[in-house]
């Protein structure tokens, strides 16, 4: 082909580096484009179009060409480029893969994909002064129409059924033209008015141009949120996009309307996997294009283009979701930071439990920390936290006498209660008192969860259901029983106990429906709840202002977890399902049942003691040499035996211990959660000192995972989590 340029383009493959192709379409950095690959024809991304470092040895014979170039969009912009290529490369994931991980759905597809231009029609000098004739009436109507000002498309319809032929061809004609409209004025409505500690932080956060990450540690009901909004409010005020993350869908609902009520001329753009695929298409397009100006979403949007990006917000930054457990393995709050620097923009991590490496980062010096310490409404307190010591309570049905005194006490007052517990399903097991079968998944190390209402056992790991059993599977003895306590069995309970309250339970399968949670937040905030019943989604960031009492159930399994981050993520969890409670003018009050009063993790609890337990919990990690003081990462696989899925990581370990120099290598051994979806899983952990030294290594090891997988066969998966969440 003559005079054909040779660029680098990735693919959506499961290979490494990018694909050189040939082209004599004209062609920039960033542009979608069609090409073969194999027997297929995909959608690629041109990342360079300067030929390959010692390019003048390739066999030009070989390549293959371009076949179409998309171009209804622009080129996607060089920041989304360059921040997909440093998740490429920190996380050791393929970059075509990486890139298209980043990209909604609607642009991951081999189609030429135009932005829809919703910008209203107005008549130009030549179509003011050529009226259509009167006979053509339904013109002239929309004619007339035009002339007392711009139409959308949609109020053109209103007018004539035919303005969709007739718009296009007067646009072709030059009798029209797009509009563009006004700004609106900035409005921002009123807010409470701020706190001593509020007012602090704020002076402090707008005394600081460019990039520094701040941790906002404010306890429950501080008014994080409050600043937030005077800080997006500022960046309004400059023309500037803000990006807040959360960590779970269910939080955007409160936010949403919170945001709107303040900013109601703002663009809001909400970005989540259950949007429908154009909703989310439009969004993303409408951020990369400045159109809007506060884009709120869960972790994938930490890579929507902003143009005109001003301030990142992290909220809940401890949140476990934010960290990706399969694929492109990234942490949103991480790569938020590095965008953060790489643009010189502030970043915002918020928390009433922040994260142990977010805590250490701060007192390091890399974070300045700004706390609250109080609440921001006037009369709350936080809430007093009460230990029942369960060796010395008899229990009905899962509910200590305390708790349900405690309960009772509310609903005589008029206030709502929650009882937490941190299980979905009737029960966690059924159970054979007479042989000790219990119901485990044929395909995971888990247990069959109990739903009653579809009499189905259900594994919450792989999805594996079947029917509960009428009698024991292995002896045959019909009185098998479920132990333990999950939401449906503890609702159904607390209907026995209390059959005048209107109870409301919220888990996974009573919220998986599109606008559950607003729903849910209608009748809360109607009155119609007396008490809440739910699991961990209750402990997140919901502001439920009449709930006075918490009532904690099941705890103490977070105490046996061979897990390191078990106390970490317990003593968040609790400090803040707790801080539901007190929000408003009734006093709070929390309930924990427990078997370990005495354990350090609740008698920090008890006195709201963060900072002193994360400094504990530091001084650990420190001593086991377990991150954040360390640097970790996994090397996963999974095959039809635990056997094989070892044999691989053996090789692999061969090879580490070559290259090793000063990184910790650790097995392999089964995982915490050894077989999943009928798969056995392995790991081998490498742990360093220095975070290049577990890179340098990690890249050094990936040519020998590529080849002793081929040599393992298609049987064989394997994976690397670099800074892992779980082990």
């Amino acid at each position: 082909m003559e005079h054909a340029d040779t660029i680098q383009i990735a693919v959506d493959v499961p290979l490494s580096g990018t694909f050189s192709y040939l082209t004599q379409l004209p062609v920039i950095a960033g542009q979608r484009v069609l090409v073969p690959f194999g027997p297929r024809k995909l959608c690629g991304v041109v990342v360079t179009t300067m030929p390959p470092a010692g390019g003048e040895g390739t066999d030009r014979a070989r390549l293959r060409s371009v076949e179409a170039v998309y171009d209804g969009l622009p080129p996607l912009p060089e920041e989304f480029l360059q921040l997909a290529a440093f998740a490429a490369g920190y996380y050791h994931y393929p970059l075509g893969q990486t890139l298209f991980t980043a990209l909604p759905t609607g642009l991951r597809d081999a189609r030429d994909v135009a932005r829809v231009d919703e910008r209203p029609f107005g008549l130009t000098a030549l179509g003011l002064a050529e009226p259509p004739p009167a006979r053509q009436k339904a013109r002239l109507a929309l004619w007339q129409a035009l002339q007392d000002g711009p139409l959308t498309q949609a109020a053109a319809r209103q007018v004539s059924a035919q303005a969709g032929k007739v718009l296009a061809d007067w646009l072709a004609e030059g009798r029209i033209e797009r509009v563009s409209p006004g700004r609106p004025a900035l409005e921002v409505a009123a807010g409470p008015a701020l706190t001593d500690e509020q007012q602090a932080a704020l002076a402090a956060l707008r005394a600081e141009a460019g990039f520094q990450p701040w941790l906002l540690h404010g306890v429950t009901g501080s008014g994080k949120t409050e600043v937030y909004l005077r800080l997006i409010a500022d960046q309004l005020a400059q023309r500037r996009q803000t990006l807040l993350l959360v960590p779970e869908i269910n939080l955007t609902p409160q936010l949403i309307t919170r945001f709107t009520s303040r900013f109601p001329n703002a663009r809001i753009v909400v970005q989540h996997s259950n949007l429908a695929e154009g909703e989310r298409l439009k969004g993303w397009l409408d951020a990369w294009h400045g159109d809007a100006d506060i884009v709120i979403g869960t972790r994938l949007s930490v890579f929507t283009p902003l143009p005109r990006l001003g301030l990142i917000v992290v909220d809940e930054e401890h949140d476990g979701s934010f960290k990706q457990q399969d694929g492109l393995r990234y942490h949103a709050r991480d790569l938020a930071v590095w965008r953060a620097r790489r643009n010189g923009v502030a970043i915002v991590l918020g928390s009433a439990t922040p994260s142990l490496e977010t805590v250490a980062n701060a007192e390091a010096g890399r974070y300045r920390k700004l706390a609250l310490t109080r609440r921001a409404h006037g009369a709350a307190r936080l809430p007093d936290i009460r230990l029942v010591d369960t060796r010395r309570q008899k229990l009905a049905e899962g509910l200590a006498e305390p708790v349900v005194q405690a309960l009772r006490q509310r609903l005589a007052r008029r206030e709502m209660s929650l009882v937490f517990i941190n299980r979905r399903g009737f029960a966690p097991v059924v159970a054979c008192g007479a042989c000790g079968w219990t119901s485990g998944c044929p395909h995971c190390s888990a247990k069959l969860v109990v739903h009653l209402l579809e009499r189905k056992l259900r594994c919450h790991h792989c999805g594996w259901e079947e029917a509960v059993p009428r009698a024991c599977p292995d002896c045959g003895e019909p009185d098998i029983k479920p132990l333990g306590e999950g939401t449906q069995r503890l609702e159904a309970a607390l209907n026995r106990h209390f059959p005048e309250a209107r109870i409301l339970r919220i888990d996974r399968d009573t919220t998986s429906r599109k606008d559950a949670w607003d729903e849910v937040y209608r009748r809360v905030h109607a009155g119609e709840v007396d008490i809440l019943v739910g699991t961990q989604m209750l402990a997140k960031g919901h502001d439920f202002g009449t709930l006075s009492l918490v009532a904690v159930l099941g705890a103490d399994g977070g105490l046996y977890s061979a897990d390191f981050r078990a106390s970490e993520r317990l003593f968040a969890q609790l400090m803040q399902v707790a801080g539901r409670a007190g929000r408003a003018d009734a006093p709070g009050e929390v309930l924990i049942q427990t078997q370990w009063p005495d354990h350090e993790l609740y008698q920090a609890l008890q006195r709201h003691d963060f900072d002193g337990y994360a400094r504990q919990l530091l001084d650990e990690r420190r001593m086991a040499g377990f991150p954040p003081s360390t640097f970790q990462a996994l090397i996963r696989a999974d095959a039809a035996s635990q056997a094989e899925a070892t044999a691989f990581l053996r090789e692999i370990r061969a090879e580490t211990e070559a290259l090793a120099g000063g990184v910790l290598i650790s097995g392999p051994a089964p995982a915490l959660m050894a077989r999943l979806a009928r798969r056995e899983r392995a790991q081998l952990v490498l742990e360093a000192g220095q975070r290049g030294a577990l890179h340098r290594l990690v890249g050094q090891l990936l040519p020998a995972l590529e080849a002793a997988a081929r040599r393992h066969g298609k049987g064989l998966r394997w994976s690397v989590d670099i800074d892992p969440q779980e082990m």
